[in-house]
């Protein structure tokens, strides 16, 4: 038989347009990016604080280079841990304010490695429906049994856990900011109903961590929930302006998850330029906090721009979907605007569910006033957009406490 059946299932794919295809960029990671020579205005980048291309992070990524060279040379309990690896790790602690963390080489390892760990066959996961693909797919390696909850159900949630007494341990994970939504989790509610039934709690806070809460600590912080969440995952690859992700929480914990963890176990140790680069964007998210309120004041400028139009868009997070509904459509709007000079690929099944393609919107500190301007002029160039008639009242301004 061999691999002949693969030209058919891409055609399958293709014929439903839900066929991926990468463009190269050719520049930083910027809010202009160069494609084919040509610049485009980026609204897909996950570089929230446009960190990605700060001095200061390729400068201490170079210094560590001179000094550690480049390559780990072997996993972390071989020869692989360094003195770098040591460092972020205290410094993640400290940022999330935990006893201790353990680094991962990426936010996919680190959600697959805890839930690994902490759950099997005798054991319950519960998760909301629309958590990050790197908790289903831990949730399912895992072996134990897996429930989902509708989105943001608390009612729903509360049933799982009454119907769950019989298993060994619960474990239950949501994300915090949900990535393709940009939504955000009701964690205060989540952790009572954890305690009330003496469930595990882990929440993934990679699209908060360096965007909500004091310092950009994350949703946890910014909930007041410190102590109340036994594991917190976070990534180095978004805010942070680096590669890598974490696990936060007790020494006990990272202990425990240090033996058993596979996907730490047995990779190779991230580079330490690569920890240098991670350690500079944290320091940098703390001491400027220009960083994170400019990111939130064009959120709200964002924000007030698309209460002009028809279209209900909510807007609780940097992520702002544009729901176009099928994949055809989401498509050509996104080389519609790829035409006028925009990039925002589509996001299609099985990423999202079936008849909510969309287009994500991913703001950065970066964006200028004018920059979100041309987004809207071209959206309505486009037909999405289009005015309310101006007796409506929209100029209501974002509530403040969103950031």
């Amino acid at each position: 038989m061999g691999i002949h059946f693969l030209s058919d299932e891409l055609k399958e794919i293709k014929d439903h347009a839900l066929l991926r295809e990468s463009r190269t960029i050719e520049s930083a990671q910027e809010s202009r990016v160069q494609i084919n020579g040509k610049t485009y205005l980026s609204f897909c980048s996950n570089n929230y604080l446009g960190l990605a291309n700060h001095q200061k992070i390729k400068q201490s990524a170079v210094a560590a280079i001179h000094q550690y060279g480049w390559g780990a040379g072997a996993s972390r309990l071989v020869s692989g841990n360094m003195t770098l690896h040591q460092e972020l790790e205290n410094k993640i602690a400290s940022f999330k304010e935990t006893e201790a963390a353990l680094l991962f080489p990426t936010g996919y390892m680190a959600n697959i490695g805890a839930i690994c760990s902490i759950v099997s066959k005798e054991d319950i996961v519960i998760g909301d429906k629309r958590n990050h693909a790197s908790i289903i797919d831990g949730c399912r390696q895992s072996g134990a049994t897996f429930r989902i909850y509708p989105h943001n159900n608390m009612g729903q949630l509360a049933s799982l856990l009454q119907r769950s007494s019989q298993y060994r341990r619960r474990l239950l994970v949501t994300d915090s900011v949900f990535s393709m939504d940009g939504d955000t989790a009701p964690l205060p509610e989540i952790a009572a109903l954890a305690g009330q039934y003496d469930a595990i709690t882990m929440v993934d806070d990679a699209h908060a961590t360096g965007v909500f809460g004091p310092q950009g600590k994350g949703l946890v912080k910014q909930y007041g929930l410190e102590g109340k969440i036994d594991i917190i995952m976070g990534s180095l690859s978004k805010a942070v302006g680096s590669i890598g992700g974490f696990i936060a929480g007790s020494q006990h914990l990272i202990d425990f998850l240090r033996n058993k963890a596979r996907s730490f176990i047995y990779t190779t140790a991230l580079p330490p330029a690569v920890c240098a680069a991670s350690l500079a964007g944290l320091e940098l998210i703390q001491e400027n906090a220009s960083l994170i309120e400019k990111l939130w004041a064009n959120i709200f400028y964002l924000k007030r721009r698309l209460s002009e139009y028809t279209v209900t868009i909510p807007v609780e997070s940097p992520i702002i979907p544009l729901i176009v509904g099928s994949a055809k459509d989401a498509l050509a709007l996104s080389h519609e605007l790829y035409r006028n000079g925009i990039l925002i690929p589509a996001i299609r099944p099985p990423t999202v569910p079936k008849g909510t393609s969309r287009l994500r919107i991913s703001l950065m500190a970066t964006h200028s006033d004018d920059d979100i301007n041309t987004l809207i002029d071209t959206l309505k160039i486009t037909g999405f957009l289009s005015h309310k008639n101006r007796g409506n009242g929209n100029n209501d301004e974002p509530s403040p406490d969103m950031g």
